[in-house]
């Protein structure tokens, strides 16, 4: 579909329309046209799947931390540490999905060589939705775990104050009809982007969501600004781990620094770490699969909670939402059109119409 799709007064566009005028936008800000491609593909393949607080919306704020010199639209990446499992890129501060995309490529050769392949990414910025690598993991016939550590923007379980990451990860199987069975998601009750979108639209969060700047509970989404950790110390602690695998051995430490007051630490940075496991090598894809239908079965032959309607694997809901979307169009909400489109007039892009 090529065309864009208008299904109701909301406007809506085709994910081809989406991705050419994020490219576009990219391209204006000093990114390579190969380069700009591939951002936007992980930007358009999140809102595909539903996941519009990583999808165009992002756009803004790439424009802001390339302009604060926080993203570098032309950073070369670096192989600075090369051995048979475990590999490090240093990202110079690219955009996330380029040091991504590459070091899932990279894990994937390592794990056919070596049966997995882990490779470590310093310094990179947004990485995007994450299972957009380990579905490409997945689909490869390997499984992956992806995760990433940020500056402190979610409150530490007990403390009324952000003191780590929203950090998210990402688990992924092959599945059955090439169609993985994936789990991404943050490690907080919900991320930053859904809160502005909840600001947004002036919407009311639901408890347990989000504390103010004052450190207190709210279900104002006006004054809400720091998300609470998914079932308390668990999300927090695993943010804190994702700290202390990635940052700490790649020596870009990320929370520590940034209560240092120092300016370099105060700036947007990213760590992340990408492993691939040839599954095959250690059974075959017949057994595998056989077994993974056996286990959809019986969790889907379970009784079901009416208040649910249905029972689920991850991943499962995104790919429906991805066909629909590829058949309807993409919603893009007026006041986030309107700011990608003031974007485009300053950076004399076509807007989106």
């Amino acid at each position: 579909m090529t065309q864009d799709v208008k299904t109701s007064s909301t406007p809506h566009f085709s994910a081809e329309r989406l991705a050419l005028f994020s490219s576009e936008i990219l391209q204006a800000k000093g990114m390579s046209p190969k380069d700009a491609s591939t951002v936007a593909d992980a930007l358009v393949w999140a809102n595909l799947r539903g996941m519009d607080t990583h999808g165009v919306s992002r756009i803004p704020m790439y424009m802001r931390i390339i302009d604060k010199a926080e993203m570098n639209p032309k950073a070369s990446l670096e192989l600075r540490h090369d051995t048979l499992a475990v590999k490090v890129i240093e990202a110079n501060r690219s955009a996330g999905p380029l040091a991504m995309g590459w070091a899932s490529d990279m894990a994937m050769e390592m794990a056919k060589k070596t049966g997995i392949g882990m490779v470590m990414v310093r310094n990179t910025t947004h990485t995007a939705a994450l299972g957009i690598y380990s579905e490409k993991i997945a689909r490869a016939g390997m499984s992956c775990i992806a995760m990433a550590a940020s500056r402190p923007n979610m409150a530490y379980f007990g403390a009324k104050a952000a003191g780590i990451s929203t950090a998210p990860f990402s688990l992924a199987v092959p599945g059955p009809d090439n169609q993985p069975i994936i789990l991404d998601m943050a490690s907080s009750v919900v991320s930053m982007g859904k809160l502005l979108q909840y600001k947004a639209k002036k919407q009311p969060l639901e408890p347990g969501w989000a504390l103010d700047d004052a450190g207190n509970e709210t279900t104002d989404s006006q004054v809400a600004s720091i998300p609470l950790p998914l079932g308390g110390p668990k999300g927090s602690g695993l943010s804190l781990m994702f700290e202390l695998m990635t940052s700490l051995p790649l020596m870009n430490p990320l929370i520590g620094n940034f209560f240092s007051g120092e300016f370099e630490a105060q700036r947007h940075c990213q760590n992340a770490m990408i492993i691939a496991m040839d599954i095959y090598q250690f059974c075959s894809k017949e057994q595998f699969q056989a077994e993974l239908h056996m286990c959809i079965q019986a969790l889907k032959a379970l009784p079901v909670d009416d208040k649910v309607g249905e029972i689920l694997m991850p991943g499962e809901r995104g790919y429906r939402e991805s066909d629909k979307r590829a058949l309807n169009g993409i919603v893009i909400p007026p006041s986030m059109l309107k700011t990608l489109n003031e974007l485009a007039q300053k950076l004399n892009v076509k807007p989106l119409s």
